[in-house]
This record gives C-alpha cells, structure tokens and sequence, in this order.
C-alpha cells in the first residue's frame, strides 16, 4: 500500500487545456486510436471500456474511465445493463484506489460538456488524508490551482499497484 499525502501543486495552462479540449479532436477517441500525443497509461481494458491515469491530474493518481465507443450523456445513451457495467469498474477501481493509497475520500465524478471533452467519462481521484477543508471537494479538482507533478519511477509503482489490486478482484 502506498500512502499518499498532500502535494504541492505547479502551475498549469488552463487555456491550453481549453484550446485542446475545444480543438474538435476527442481525447479518449485519440487515445484508443494510438496518438502519440493523447497518450496516457493505461490501468485496465475490458471489452467495453478503459481505464486510465489522468495526464493532467490536481490530486495524485487520478483515473478517468470511459466506455471505448464515443458516448456523450452519462445515462442517455447506454442501456441500464451497460451502464451498470461500467458503474461496477468505477466502483471496483475506486476500491483498488483505496485501498491503494487509504485516502480520506474517492470523488466520482463526470464532468465535460458538449463545447469540450464531450466523450463521456468518469474522474475517480483520492483526497489524500490532511487537506484543509477549503482546499477539498470541487476545489480540490480544480486545474486554476495547478496540477501534481509525480515522477516516472512513482507513476509506473502506482499504475502497477492498481493493475494488482484490479486482478486480485477477478
């Protein structure tokens, strides 16, 4: 198990990140078809959906899950059965998260819009123990405040970490 504690934050572009997310190209699209530039590390796949560490991350080892076919509503355009599928990967990466790192608190959330990153998904990030109270919740996600910069050596032990605890759930 890892421990995680509150990180300092660097600064961050949100223009860019805008100008990206509004450039017509769909992140999680780019990211199944290969792109070298939409790459991120990937956590889990199933036949339906996939599991990755946000690029962009405000609290350590953020996860985006998403259904591989490009959906836009969060219930719409899944039948009950899908949507349950995929709710039960978010439950079972939000216990390996967990149990990974014993945070204070799993956030789930959706969040996108038509205008930007329209392809559905899921952010499942851990609040680490400690965090004053007006740094948690909504503003603890957001980007205006920074984002953690984690190190290649700690990221792949992370990544490995919650691949382990996804298998031990099989």
């Amino acid at each position: 198990m890892m421990t995680d504690v509150p990180r300092s934050r660097v600064p961050f572009d949100v223009d860019q990140l805008v100008r990206r997310s509004t450039s017509g190209l769909c992140f999680v699209c780019e990211f199944l078809r290969g792109n070298p530039a939409y790459e991120h590390v990937l956590i889990a796949e199933t036949p339906t959906a996939v599991v990755f560490l946000n690029k962009y991350p405000t609290l350590f080892g953020n996860v985006i899950v998403a259904p591989k076919e490009h959906r836009e509503q969060a219930t719409g355009e899944f039948r009950e059965n899908e949507y349950l599928e995929l709710q039960r990967l978010i439950y079972q990466v939000a216990e390996a998260m967990r149990r990974v790192l014993s945070p204070e608190r799993i956030y789930i959330l959706s969040i996108g819009s038509q205008a930007a990153n329209s392809h559905v998904h899921w952010h499942i990030a851990a609040l680490p123990p400690g965090v004053p109270l007006e740094q948690q919740q909504y503003h603890a996600m957001m980007h205006e405040r920074g984002v953690v910069q984690v190190g290649d050596t700690e990221l792949r032990e992370y990544a490995e970490a919650l691949r382990n605890e996804l298998r031990a759930e099989d």
